[in-house]
């Protein structure tokens, strides 16, 4: 079964020893190269895929990804796939402080752009989806949420990513370009933490992407915005150069790329590339 090790590790310095840990404890769907995962089985699945394949991705990839991973484990039996999620600035840091894993997918290529300029990975990323933000709301809408610069009132509690993270780099491009200034109540280390605080009513409004605010269901409502067209992300995906399992790592880039990959993306809410 496929299995996430949670929503990430918050702050930089500490990035490294939380995706170290995660390795040591995770246990999820994977694939083994010919080199051999560390701890995969033996078993080889469909064209050879065989042991653990590590994925660390973007928050806002958590459930098209979760499925994915499920459907990689069925194609290739025997195989399990370990999801680290959580901001890509801190998964991105992990990765150039040695952690281990096979595959990495951000939510920008400025932090993809941190693991190629260290030479942690095979070639040139490929983007795959784009992502749109909207603002999430409590249910019914109850301040009355129609535009950015609502968010701005007075009293009002907005959420935003911390501005190092996607999510936030975006939230921040679109209110510069409409010359709005916000003080949010607080910054969180990815989308997923800053959604959540809306859902547990301690925020009135968060910026957020579509597809998590799709993924939320009832728990929170969205409102979209014009400004979000300017700030779009698009969403890189690469095999890493010391991946622990290069020939599964390869087989799950290409599943994500396929029609197939796609089409869930797409049900997620993400845009095409």
């Amino acid at each position: 079964m496929a299995r996430s090790s949670g929503s990430g590790w918050v702050g930089r310095w500490g990035a490294l020893v939380g995706a170290v840990a995660l390795w040591g404890v995770a246990g999820c769907s994977s694939d083994s190269s010919e080199g051999g995962s560390g701890g995969g089985a033996a078993s080889s699945g469909a064209g050879g895929v065989s042991g653990e394949v590590t994925v660390f991705a973007a928050a806002s990839l958590k459930e098209s990804f979760t499925e994915l991973g499920k459907r990689f484990e069925k194609t290739h039996p025997g195989v399990e796939v370990t999801f680290s999620f959580g901001g890509s600035d801190a998964l991105a840091a992990s990765i150039t402080g040695g952690a281990p894993a096979d595959v990495f997918a951000s939510a920008s290529p400025r932090t993809m752009k941190i693991v190629t300029d260290a030479g942690d990975a095979v070639g040139a990323p490929a983007t795959f989806v784009r992502n749109q933000l909207e603002i999430a709301t409590l249910p019914g809408n109850p301040e009355g949420i129609s535009s950015l610069k609502d968010l701005t009132k007075s009293g009002l509690k907005v959420v935003l990513c911390d501005k190092e993270v996607p999510c936030g780099a975006a939230a921040q491009k679109a209110l510069d370009a409409r010359g709005l200034r916000l003080t949010p109540v607080s910054y969180e280390q990815d989308v997923k933490a800053a959604l959540t605080k809306v859902e547990l009513k301690e925020a009135d409004a968060a910026v957020v992407y579509k597809t998590d605010v799709l993924a939320a269901g009832d728990k929170v409502e969205g409102v979209e915005f014009p400004e979000a067209a300017d700030a779009v992300n698009d969403y890189p995906i690469a095999v890493l150069k010391d991946a622990p399992n290069t020939k599964a790592a390869e087989a799950f880039v290409a599943l994500v790329r396929s029609g197939e990959g796609q089409e869930v993306l797409s049900d997620a809410g993400f845009l095409k590339p």
